[in-house]
């Protein structure tokens, strides 16, 4: 794409920023725009999403079609079939009307189907059908259905991670993301931040007459090392926020700090206390997990010794005797216990076993019942003692 062109994108949408990622989903969207490829928008809430399928529908030979956007994370799970794919009349309580659905409605159009990621998976089984051969059932009807319609997707969740869960299917992900376009993050745009800053302060002045703020080199420092998690759309409340209750309109640090929520929740990496008493920020969560992970494995190292100096004072008899068994109604352990320094553990459990079963008759079953054991178990045992 020309640089003439990309301004032309970006003065009809409204458009602010010059970063490369920006830029380069902006192309991406136009190329594939006369296809009808299905399209896969990755990013996070409030990255401005939902301007790319609608670049898409309007510069596609489907322009002068209907283009419904669909927040799929915003309809009730019980609905969502009906909404998509229509109803007959009766299919359900309140169905007192046969409904097309979107699909039906969008017939030769587009369908932005945004946060697709919260579809239930009976409702990804059939948009999965739609687009492989553009057939649908309504919801408690029986004819197949035939629809025309160009799907464009978006989600802000992990989808790989989702299909490892089992949340989500990992053929309708192929089949959706045929044109993957990763809309960056707020805090990587750069100097796009203070020219939103502008355009959403130009806004507000025009809007209600008020004078319009402007951002010191102080806070124009500020404003471009926050990481922005609201994206977008934190940038611009924040932005109407000042304009109205700031008493001045040359915005310095003091006034950013006012607004934004300057906490180690929302600002900062996560930090772990050194040995020195200080403290380290890591770059990725890897390292995070890494330094976990090896200050645990000393931990571990000293539970297996412990446990393998209480198994050898065991064998070698060096502690009393002790049975791991419940006591055998009736059955008097100091008695047969008399001398516990002569005595080893597998003495004692012989003893008993041989004292239950003499209690029960020999019969296994109830042995095993009086000594808390499996049938297994006890069976094992008196193979082992050769009882």
């Amino acid at each position: 794409m020309d640089v003439k062109e990309l301004q032309n994108i970006k003065q009809r949408y409204n458009i602010v920023g010059n970063c490369a990622a920006l830029n380069r989903a902006l192309d991406i969207a136009l190329q594939v725009a006369h296809t009808d490829l299905s399209v896969l928008i990755i990013g996070e809430s409030g990255v401005g999403k939902e301007i790319i399928p609608r670049i898409i529908h309007d510069y596609s030979p489907r322009k002068r079609e209907k283009y419904f956007a669909i927040n799929c994370g915003s309809i009730p799970e019980g609905t969502i079939d009906s909404e998509l794919f229509g109803h007959e009349k009766g299919s359900f309580t309140g169905a007192i009307g046969e409904s097309e659905g979107y699909f039906g409605a969008a017939n030769k159009g587009t369908l932005f189907l945004d946060e697709v990621g919260e579809l239930p998976l009976a409702t990804q089984a059939r948009l999965l059908r739609v687009l492989e051969n553009g057939e649908y059932i309504r919801v408690g009807g029986q004819d197949v259905r035939k629809t025309d319609v160009r799907i464009v997707a978006a989600t802000n969740v992990n989808i790989r991670k989702a299909i490892s869960e089992g949340r989500f299917r990992e053929d309708l992900y192929y089949r959706l993301n045929t044109i993957p376009i990763q809309m960056p993050p707020l805090r990587d745009r750069g100097e796009d931040i203070i020219l939103l800053f502008r355009l959403f302060a130009m806004q507000m002045s025009e809007k209600y007459h008020l004078p319009r703020i402007q951002l010191s080199e102080d806070a124009k420092q500020v404003m471009l090392k926050y990481k922005w998690p609201g994206n977008v759309r934190q940038l611009k409340n924040i932005t109407e926020q000042m304009s109205v209750l700031c008493t001045k309109r040359d915005i310095d640090v003091e006034d950013i700090l006012k607004f934004i929520p300057m906490n180690e929740e929302s600002t900062q990496l996560a930090t772990i206390p050194s040995q020195n008493g200080g403290s380290k920020t890591y770059e990725s969560e890897r390292e995070m997990l890494f330094k976990i992970l090896y200050e645990m494995r000393g931990n571990v190292s000293d539970l297996r010794r412990e446990i393998n100096s209480l198994r050898q004072k065991i064998d070698d008899g060096a502690t009393t005797a002790y049975v791991p068994y419940p006591t055998v109604p009736g059955y008097n352990q100091a008695q047969e216990i008399a001398e516990p320094e002569n005595l080893n553990i597998a003495d004692v459990n012989r003893a008993m076993l041989e004292k239950a079963l003499e209690r029960n008759g020999g019969n296994r079953k109830k042995a095993a019942r009086d000594l808390g054991l499996s049938d297994r178990t006890l069976y094992r045992r008196l193979k082992e003692y050769g009882l």
